[in-house]
């Protein structure tokens, strides 16, 4: 109990960095192959914070498996755990075998040494597109299987690989309430709010088009209840409006401004400061409470 105790007290208050830990945030933090044994906690923002007492999500389950395992990436907070778990048994209820899983979180989550800005306080997960045939992948069969694409090049459309199944497996994702937002591609979104009816169009809000998801949908959990350290995301003006869903403006910008650019009308400014990605991170960038993340047992 005492033990207990102070590793809550030690994630609450913040410690001291420990030597060393003014090196790259992902080198440390990625370098951790086991949760620390700590409260389950987010800590910070989405895209720059870390995860005390994480949970694995099992390599394999009834429903599931877990993907490119050569990362070390099934880590998420027990919400996330509990959610990916139960959306794969409702994979099942929609003809699916079940979902194969990408990336969660590392270990003790972070800035990631690859890949995601993202997915630093195990509240995001990436779930592939592709229906599995069979839940007995072996480990390097899961290294080199690939997921499908479900946009067209030209990002306009949808191709043959999107089916009804997927439209109700994100369905069924985000009506769930701990759920905060999905990422998708826009043709996606797009698809989704056509084939949607006027009545059942509330929950299409959560869907949220973003680039670079041609192949999976990202899923972002809500900070859970008493997760006092996690930073909840601020809403976007669509969640504002009432009754928005984003179907309206996401056709009309997603279709002209950013498929098709105006022209610039007006000489260009001078060019923004480039920001800093999070792997350029170091531990003195994330919330204080990370260094005791990093540093327990």
């Amino acid at each position: 109990m005492i033990r207990k105790l102070s590793l809550v007290l030690s994630i609450g208050l913040g410690l001291a960095l420990p030597a060393g830990a003014d090196g790259l945030a992902n080198q440390l933090l990625g370098a951790k192959a086991l949760p620390s044994q700590q409260a389950p906690m987010p800590i910070g923002s989405y895209a720059k914070g870390c995860g005390a007492g994480l949970m694995e999500l099992p390599e394999t389950g009834p429903t599931w498996q877990a993907m490119r395992l050569s990362r070390n990436r099934n880590f998420g907070h027990p919400e996330m755990v509990g959610f990916l778990q139960a959306l794969s048994v409702a994979a099942t209820q929609i003809g699916w075998n079940g979902l194969y899983i990408g990336d969660i979180s590392q270990p003790r989550g972070g800035p990631m040494t690859s890949g995601h800005a993202s997915h630093q306080i195990g509240l995001d997960a990436d779930i592939w597109m592709l229906p599995p045939k069979r839940l007995n992948l072996s480990r390097s069969e899961r290294e080199n299987i690939s997921s499908i694409p479900v946009r067209s090049a030209d990002q306009r459309s949808v191709t043959r690989n999107w089916t009804a199944s997927h439209h109700a497996l994100l369905r069924a994702a985000a009506s769930d309430k701990r759920v905060d937002r999905i990422f998708v591609a826009a043709a996606v979104k797009i698809e989704m709010c056509k084939t949607a009816t006027r009545k059942d169009k509330a929950w299409l809000q959560k869907i949220r088009p973003v680039a670079g998801h041609d192949t999976h949908f990202h899923v972002r959990l809500k900070c859970p209840k008493g997760a006092t350290l996690c930073e909840t995301q601020t809403p976007t003006v669509a969640e504002l409006s009432n009754g928005g869903n984003g179907c309206d403006d996401t056709l009309m910008w997603w279709v002209t401004d950013y498929l098709n650019p105006p022209k610039p009308s007006k000489k260009p400014t001078e060019p923004a400061p480039r920001k800093r990605h999070p792997r350029e991170y170091t531990m003195a960038d994330l919330p204080n409470q990370c260094a005791a993340v990093l540093s327990a047992p």
